[in-house]
């Protein structure tokens, strides 16, 4: 599984270790991700995703996922996120 937020795309960074003597060794830097699970309201249902916490603030800060997924363009969407897309719009037709 890569490290990789499904909502903001951040992934992993690479650069150095600087130590008191200015010596350079290559590092890693993650990112803080999660499993979490939002509620989508109008699948009546949980969805998991693999998110960071700026994801999480993000997705909240616009109004829940179905929100975020529906104002988010196609092309800038997780492959999970599109299937998710495609599921919230059949349902929104139909009601």
């Amino acid at each position: 599984m890569t490290r990789l937020c499904e909502i903001t795309g951040k992934t992993v960074q690479s650069g150095n270790n600087v130590s008191h003597a200015h010596n350079k060794t290559r590092r890693r830097f993650l990112p803080n991700l999660h499993n979490t699970s939002f509620y989508s309201e109008t699948l009546k249902r949980k969805i998991r995703l693999r998110v960071t916490s700026a994801g999480i603030r993000t997705v909240e800060h616009r109004g829940g996922i179905d929100a975020f997924v529906l104002g988010q363009a196609p092309t800038k969407l997780s492959s999970k996120l599109r299937k998710l897309r495609k599921e919230l719009e059949a349902k929104k037709q139909v009601a």
